[in-house]
C-alpha cells in the first residue's frame, strides 16, 4: 500500500480578476499587505471561454509593481502554445493550460518547463479526472475548475469535489508531488470541503476581495479554523 503523502502547505491565490479593472495594482497591493505570497492571474481570450480579460502586457506591469509574489498564471487560451513564452517573459511563475482545446499539450507543459516555470494542467467542470493521466508526470499542479471558466462571481459545482479526491488518490497512489488547485466559487463554506476532498491550493476572487475579515478569510481556505 502507498505511503501517506506528507500534508502540502495550504495556499491561497487570491484573483486579480475580482479586483478593480481600474486599479489593478492596488488590488496586487491588498495582497501582498494581508501577507499571501501567491496571485492568481486569469488570461480569458474570448474564444475557448466567452469572456475577455488581458494579456502579457498587464501581466508585465503588475510584475514591475512587486517581484515576490509568485505568479499563478491560468491560460484560458485555444491556442496557449502560442503565448507561453510571452507570458514567461511578462514575469508568471506557473503557467497553467487546459485539458480541453486541441494543441500539443504534452510538448507545451515540457517547453513551459524548459523556460523555468512551474507548469499546470487544468479541466472544466465537465471534464474527467482521467483526461489528466498521459500529463501528471508533466506538471506541478492541477487545476480543477469548479465553475465553468469566463466570469467571476459564479455559485460552485460541487460535483467537482469527487474528482478532487480522486486526483488526490492519483497522487497519492503515483508519488505524485503535485499541487491540487481549485477554481470558482471559493468562499468560507466552500473551502473546507475543497480541502476535505483533497485540495491544498485555493483560488478565490469576489469572495476575497469582498471579505469584511480578509484574516478569517485566509485562515478558513488555510485549513486553520
Amino acid at each position: 500500500m502507498p505511503e501517506q503523502e506528507e500534508p502540502m502547505k495550504k495556499i491561497l491565490s487570491p484573483s486579480i480578476l475580482a479586483a478593480d479593472h481600474a486599479a489593478l495594482g492596488e488590488g496586487l497591493n491588498v495582497v501582498r499587505e494581508c501577507g499571501l505570497t501567491w496571485l492568481h492571474l486569469d488570461i480569458m481570450d474570448g474564444n475557448f471561454v466567452p469572456n475577455i480579460s488581458f494579456g502579457p502586457g498587464v501581466v508585465k506591469a503588475l510584475r514591475s509593481r512587486d517581484d515576490s509574489l509568485f505568479f499563478d498564471t491560468h491560460l484560458m487560451l485555444a491556442r496557449p502554445d502560442a503565448y507561453v513564452e510571452k507570458f514567461a517573459e511578462a514575469g508568471a511563475d506557473l503557467i497553467t493550460v487546459h485539458v480541453e482545446p486541441d494543441y500539443p499539450k504534452a510538448e507545451t507543459l515540457r517547453r513551459i518547463r524548459a523556460l523555468g516555470k512551474q507548469a499546470g494542467i487544468s479541466l472544466n467542470p465537465d471534464t474527467p479526472a482521467e483526461a489528466l493521466l498521459p500529463f501528471l508526470d508533466e506538471v506541478d499542479l492541477v487545476l480543477v475548475m469548479s465553475v465553468f471558466p469566463g466570469f467571476g462571481g459564479q455559485k460552485f459545482i460541487a460535483d467537482v469535489l469527487p474528482k478532487i479526491e480522486t486526483l488526490a488518490r492519483l497522487r497519492r497512489e503515483r508519488g505524485g508531488n503535485w499541487r491540487i488547485e481549485v477554481d470558482g466559487g471559493v468562499d468560507e463554506t466552500t473551502a473546507p470541503r475543497c480541502l476535505a476532498a483533497g485540495a491544498d491550493t485555493l483560488v478565490a476572487g469576489t469572495a476575497f476581495f469582498n471579505a469584511p475579515d480578509k484574516a478569517r478569510f485566509i485562515r478558513v481556505c488555510r485549513g486553520e479554523v
